[in-house]
């Protein structure tokens, strides 16, 4: 009987690829009857963190800003559009699509005290560009210790300790 190593490392690599795998599989799957048996497109899509914004961008090649929609509900940011395949008639010949196309529909949930108002988006070169401003933190609050029995007013606490 031979041994072999058990190496948890490995074994968590091969769990992710199956659960990519099966993630792929499930979200490639031609949408069937609907949409005129379209695939479901997922377009890529980056976020990042700045100083004062969580910049959402995301690769929509071939798109206008007309053909995106961005909607705040409930404190859940959603982009939304279709991207639709252009064909072309041929009555001879092979040719190979490969770009994807259909419906999108991402969502991501915001941080509480997020103001949808000044939320701003920007389309330029196939990206959209996503800036929400960080919610505004609460600042902590000193309170002063009285001598003698009296009271000392509280102070609002400043950025240094």
């Amino acid at each position: 009987m031979a041994l072999v190593r058990w190496e948890p490392a490995r074994e968590l690599s091969s769990l992710q690829s199956e659960m990519n795998r099966l993630f792929t599989s499930f979200f490639d799957t031609p949408a069937g009857n609907g949409a005129g048996g379209m695939q479901r497109w997922v377009p890529p899509m980056d976020l990042v963190e700045t100083e004062n914004d969580f910049v959402l961008k995301a690769d929509l090649p071939g798109l206008d800003a007309d053909d995106v929609t961005i909607e705040v509900e409930d404190r859940v940011l959603t982009v939304s559009g279709e991207r639709t395949i252009e064909h072309e008639a041929k009555k001879e010949g092979y040719y190979r699509l490969e770009r994807s196309s259909g419906r999108f529909r991402r969502s991501l949930t915001l941080p509480d005290g997020v103001d949808p108002a000044k939320i701003a988006a920007s389309f330029d070169k196939g990206v959209l560009e996503i800036r929400v401003p960080k919610p505004e933190e609460a600042k902590p609050r000193k309170v002063r210790i009285g001598v003698d029995g009296a009271a000392a007013p509280a102070i609002e606490g400043s950025e240094s300790s």
